[in-house]
């Protein structure tokens, strides 16, 4: 070929190159410009500027759904794009798919913590390590950690004990390390007696990962990575990295010494015996094998440090905030106490069994509704890797009302969507009186608008762990109310949201405790 055909070869394929790009940027920026945006939208910063902190996200996106609609695009310097969802159709649309379910860029920076395992992997690697997994929460398995559940959980009674007849305070810290000793208990296998040692570098390191996700998320500078070492988060995360790999790989090395103690537990196993066999979580890591090799070491760091974070701070706040709901609304407390009564009668300690905890259903639905008001995961991030189709309605506010435009649309390859959980359990259109606590909305619940209420998310990607976590809140929040009187905090305490990768209270969750006689 000669020289001037290679330059008219290289050009041609420069130009068709060229246009191809153009014409995806201008599908994307048709599809975009349609959606309304924050007035505060600025030409190069976008709306960086409303988000001072990791602690102004959820407020500030809670004003534009309730500003602008259930469908908001924002933009976060001049290139990231994002659409704020809490449109029913579109959120059914998306987490029903079994399309859609790559996690947004926003996950990468929980990558260096977690690597790619369960909560960040996609594709072949996502489907083999949830195919891995799922035995592990088979009920069968579930119900012999109820002795776990139960153990801990006196633990923190004795812990909650030291609190009795304090005006206020901060239940929140409790609960995590008693969520933490659960998780590694049962789920690994391994005691670490959280509950006993308060200043807990992993529980203070996980809380400094969980802000500096968001805070990455938000920042034109922090979110690049070329960016990042220059600034102060950068190192306060290699120092919480090193305290969480050292817990995990701990964890890890204890249990192999375990199983090299006990030849006959130690021997290779079938996924589908798994149950049967009724072994821990980490176990099954530790014996599985994907293409015919043994997992590496550092695969099995990724799925412990995953449900060691997913199984312990998700829980934490969950219970947390249930305490507090009911704390702060006495006519539930007592009528999920009378459901108490009915099961073990006046025996504050009664050994539990799994059938008792199946069996507390108004329990259920005050952790239920304590979901849909506070969802432990607020927001989630799906990026589309292919072009999506679908009928679309906009809404646009013209002279201070409403107006509607439908379309059938193609929501280009790329655009990434963040799910406000949120924002739809908080909407009127869905649940009357959005704002109050009435467990009674689930003790009916005929399951007709399931996208409406995702707190473990919904779909092929929902939480993996959502029967355990529900057992093991029942637990602990039936001991703590078999034992105490939950009271509002003196004075009055106003939770002060925050969004830090899990839904929290900047200000911490106050509440006081009154020990609870047993003729009550």
């Amino acid at each position: 070929m000669s020289a001037i055909a290679t330059v008219i070869l290289s050009a041609a394929i420069f130009i068709f190159l060229l246009r191809w790009f153009r014409s995806k940027l201008v599908k994307q920026t048709n599809f975009i410009k349609k959606i309304p945006a924050p007035a505060s939208s600025l030409p190069l910063l976008g709306v960086a500027l409303d988000f001072a902190s990791s602690k102004a996200v959820l407020k500030v996106l809670l004003q534009y759904t309730n500003t602008y609609g259930s469908i908001v695009k924002a933009k976060i310097g001049p290139i990231r794009q994002l659409i704020l969802v809490s449109d029913y159709k579109l959120l059914e649309h998306v987490l029903s798919s079994t399309k859609v379910l790559v996690k947004s860029d926003d996950y990468n920076f929980l990558r260096p913590w977690l690597g790619n395992g369960l909560l960040t992997s996609d594709g072949r690697k996502w489907k083999e390590r949830r195919r891995i997994l799922t035995p592990a929460f088979h009920f069968q398995i579930l119900e012999q950690f109820i002795e776990v559940f139960e153990s801990c959980g006196d633990t923190f009674i004795k812990k909650l004990e030291q609190n009795i007849g304090k005006i206020s305070f901060d239940i929140y810290p409790y609960v995590t390390l008693c969520s933490l000793d659960i998780i590694c208990e049962s789920i690994m296998g391994i005691s670490i007696n959280a509950q006993n040692n308060d200043k807990s570098d992993y529980v203070k390191s996980v809380k400094n990962m969980c802000r500096i996700a968001i805070d990455r998320t938000i920042s034109p500078i922090e979110m690049h990575d070329s960016l990042y070492p220059f600034t102060r988060n950068y190192y306060t995360q290699k120092k919480a990295i090193a305290v969480l790999h050292k817990q995990s790989n701990g964890v890890i090395s204890s249990r192999k010494k375990e199983l090299e103690k006990n030849p006959c537990n130690n021997n290779k196993i079938d996924p589908e015996l798994y149950i049967k066999n009724k072994k821990a979580f980490l176990d099954l890591l530790l014996h599985a094998t994907v293409d015919g090799r043994s997992l590496t070491h550092e695969e099995i760091r990724e799925e412990v440090d995953t449900f060691m974070f997913e199984g312990h701070d998700t829980t934490s706040s969950a219970i947390s905030f249930t305490l507090y709901c009911l704390a702060n609304h006495l006519e539930v407390q007592k009528k999920v106490l009378e459901e108490q009564h009915q099961i073990f009668g006046n025996k504050e300690n009664s050994l539990v069994t799994y059938a008792d905890l199946q069996n507390m259903k108004y329990l259920e639905c005050a952790i239920k509704e304590s979901l849909r008001l506070y969802p432990s995961v607020p927001l989630y991030g799906r990026k589309l890797d292919e072009d999506l189709a679908y009928g679309i309605i906009y809404s646009f506010i013209i002279h201070s009302t409403y107006s509607l435009f439908i379309g059938d649309e193609v929501i280009p390859k790329g655009v990434t969507l963040l799910l406000f959980a949120f924002g739809i359990h908080r909407n009127p259109d869905y649940y009357t009186n959005p704002d109050e606590f009435r467990p009674e909305r689930f003790e009916n619940s005929d399951g007709k608008l399931p996208y409406a209420y995702i707190p473990f998310s919904a779909g092929p990607r929902n939480c993996i762990g959502q029967k355990f976590a529900m057992l093991e809140m029942k637990s602990v929040i039936s001991k703590v109310l078999r034992n105490f009187e939950l009271r509002p905090a003196t004075p009055e305490h106003k939770l002060d949201l925050i969004a830090e990768a899990i839904l929290k209270s900047a200000n911490g969750i106050n509440i006081s405790l009154k020990r609870r006689l047993v003729t009550e």
